[in-house]
This record gives structure tokens, sequence and C-alpha cells, in this order.
């Protein structure tokens, strides 16, 4: 199992809601291939740094999990099959990427406590 960290981003003609649910079925993705969630950012309504499909801003949301692999490409393709990501980026983390990701968060809220989904 590798720890990847997923960033995407949702189409800026959503409302709140829908922001929010697209990320719910992207928690039960993961949840579904078996992934534990270690962390997860709402960025927010942000500007684009070029348009993308006649969109210059777009929603950003981040999430860092613990995943097998072959796994990863299955989660991308769902991502380039749904009309409400413009689009997306998964990097695997290595042991320094770690330990910055998380002295990183101890630092902005204190205790951080890993946030699994088994």
């Amino acid at each position: 199992m590798n720890r990847y960290e997923t960033v995407f981003i949702l189409t800026p003609v959503l409302s709140d809601n829908q922001t929010k649910e697209a990320v719910k079925d992207y928690e039960k993705v993961l949840k579904g291939y078996g992934a534990k969630i270690f962390h997860e950012e709402h960025w927010g309504l942000r500007k684009l740094a070029y348009p993308i499909q006649k969109k210059s801003t777009g929603f950003y949301h981040l999430f860092e999990y613990e995943m097998d692999g072959e796994n990863v490409a299955k989660l991308e393709l769902e991502m380039k099959r749904d009309e409400r990501v413009m689009r997306f980026l998964t990097t695997k983390m290595d042991k320094h990427a770690i330990a910055w990701a998380e002295k990183k968060r101890s630092r902005e809220g204190g205790l951080v406590i890993p946030k699994e989904i088994v």
C-alpha cells in the first residue's frame, strides 16, 4: 500500500451543496477501493492559471490517502468520466513528502488525528 495525494478541480457552475455531494461521492469511491484517508482539505473557489473548458475559476479539493496502486488508475478513470471534474492530479508521496505534510498540518492546527476510512 502506497500513500497518494490527489488534488482535483470541480467546475464552478456547481452550487455549494453539489460541490459537497461530489466530494462525498469521491470519499465513497475511495472507501470502496479500500483506501484509508489521512487528510482532506477544501481550498474553495480559486482562480485558474489558464482557462479550462472556457472557465476561469474552479473549486479545489485535496485528498491524502493510502491505497493500492492498481486502484489509483480506477479512481482516475472515474474522474475522467465525471463532468463535474475539470482537472485532477495524483502524486505518489515518498517518506519526505509524508513527513512534510504531517509537519505542516501539526503547525496549522495542533494535534492531528488521521481520518481513517477502512
